[in-house]
């Protein structure tokens, strides 16, 4: 049996920062497992490596750029660069990366990096990939849930659909989202511009309700591809043939077998460079590229690490008391890999437990990255709440800092082993579909405040938070 050290930190069980586990031998001692350090592993079927997630990555990519489109927009309006006349048009030049067309505009290049990137376009990452194909709902094979037949929830507000869209999957969640800032859009061509209940006139993607329509849909779209695919897909083991009970013989004449790619894609929607575990932290926060071949260029596909990882070394950085969700994720991420790498076709029992542990310490860490981060914006809007009425206090701070929270809350239903499973219509029930605003009573606002404090609480003892990480009443003091 499998002996590889373990430590308990904040409520979890944590894998040791050695890479290196051990396998039993015959007379039942131990041997190491051969587990590199960052994520390489050659092939065992031809020559170089085996490792493959350039679709992942294309995703990624996609994602960025869609945020930055997202928050141009306004800005082009205002300076007579773009501007709108018809209905449909801001929502085509947001489906140009959400339903993204590779054979057409694969040439393109690619918006949101310029610091010397190996690939330039599109294309030179992947072919054949965009978003909504692989939204929860339009990729359902694996999915645990019926996300197009009435299983998707979190958000009950219909005036978010007035435009078009509708609340009844994600897809159409989505297109609710590009149809309410393309209205705006359209009225702030024209000269009507919103504006919040303090007066102040608000950019394009920013609605009075308090709903910062880029920060939702990237956030949405994150949690609705990335994390539904890795942890619903491609690290599950519900359906055969798929996930962990992929065959791990050779992939016709690729460098993989189906179960190496598999579990490289879930590490692809993961987003970590392949030394993200080698790097400091505090050295990921502070730039996510990283030339670790040093040939002067940042190749997306090894060496940049992507928002959901990135977030993990923040919140890891943030921690009052010290958590290390980073080394659980890449060890398990590499001992993982490693077990796949040593087995044959088929996997043996022990093998197929093995494995799983590791994975369940993947998507532990994953997943906790999510509660985390979750905390840290309902503590950035406790923040802006109590700033209501001084000339501290920005609507559009606020509305961002709500929108990050509630986008990453709905995205928490697409895990099946996710740690609010059970608590993910009280948590919405708390947060709700709208910040809680200048124009509200002095009750309602406490309440909200109350009600959000309570989501943090819950967040807290689900995943085995210390409470000296969460923060105080003013939502200072935490992450």
């Amino acid at each position: 049996m499998r002996n590889t050290p373990y430590a308990l930190a904040t409520g979890l069980v944590l894998c040791l920062a050695t890479a290196a586990g051990c396998d039993s031998d015959d007379d039942g001692g131990t041997q190491p497992l051969d587990t590199p350090t960052t994520y390489a592993f050659d092939s065992t079927f031809t020559d170089g490596s085996s490792v493959s997630y350039s679709g992942q990555t294309m995703r990624q990519v996609l994602v960025n750029d869609l945020k930055a489109e997202l928050g141009a927009i306004s800005g082009q309006i205002d300076d007579q660069s773009y501007a709108p006349d018809t209905e449909g048009q801001v929502v085509a030049r947001l489906d140009f990366f959400f339903r993204f067309d590779s054979d057409a505009n694969g040439e393109e290049s690619i918006r949101f990096f310029s610091a010397s990137p190996a690939q330039m376009t599109y294309a030179e990452v992947s072919t054949g990939k965009d978003l909504v194909g692989k939204l929860a709902g339009n990729d359902d094979v694996t999915d645990h849930k019926d996300w197009d037949g009435g299983d998707f929830s979190g958000w009950s507000d219909t005036a978010l659909t007035t435009h078009g869209g509708s609340l009844d999957s994600p897809e159409q969640f989505v297109l609710a989202l590009f149809e309410t800032l393309e209205a705006q859009a359209l009225d702030r061509v024209n000269g009507n511009i919103p504006t919040s209940p303090e007066g102040t006139p608000l950019p394009a993607h920013v609605t009075p309700e308090g709903w910062d329509i880029q920060q939702l849909a990237q956030k949405f779209i994150e949690m609705g591809v990335g994390y539904s695919q890795g942890t619903d897909d491609y690290l599950d083991d519900d359906v055969d043939g798929k996930g962990l009970l992929a065959s791990n013989a050779q992939d016709g004449d690729n460098a993989y077998s189906a179960l190496q790619h598999a579990w490289d894609e879930g590490f692809g929607y993961y987003g970590a460079s392949r030394d993200f575990g080698t790097r400091a932290k505090s050295d990921v926060a502070a730039d996510a590229a990283f030339d670790s071949n040093g040939d002067g260029a940042i190749d997306f596909k090894s060496e940049y690490t992507f928002q959901p990882a990135l977030n993990t070394a923040k919140r890891d950085l943030g921690a009052n008391v010290a958590t290390d969700y980073v080394a659980m994720a890449f060890n398990g991420f590499l001992e993982g890999r490693a077990i796949i790498a040593a087995a044959g076709d088929t996997l043996t029992d022990d093998e197929l437990t093995r494995l799983k542990s590791a994975r369940d310490r993947v998507v532990t860490a994953w997943g906790a990255t999510y509660g985390m981060t979750i905390v840290h914006y309902i503590n950035e809007v406790l923040i802006d709440m109590n700033a209501i009425g001084t000339d501290a206090y920005s609507f559009t701070d606020h509305a961002k800092h709500w929108s990050e929270l509630k986008g990453f809350a709905l995205g928490l239903q697409f895990d099946p082993r996710s740690a609010m499973r059970d608590h993910f219509g009280h948590l919405h029930g708390l947060i709700g579909d709208r910040p809680a605003l200048s124009s509200d009573t002095t009750e309602a606002l406490a309440a909200y405040r109350a009600k959000l404090i309570e989501a943090r609480t819950l967040l807290g003892a689900q995943y085995g938070f210390d409470t000296a990480n969460l923060g105080d009443a003013d939502g200072e003091n935490g992450w």
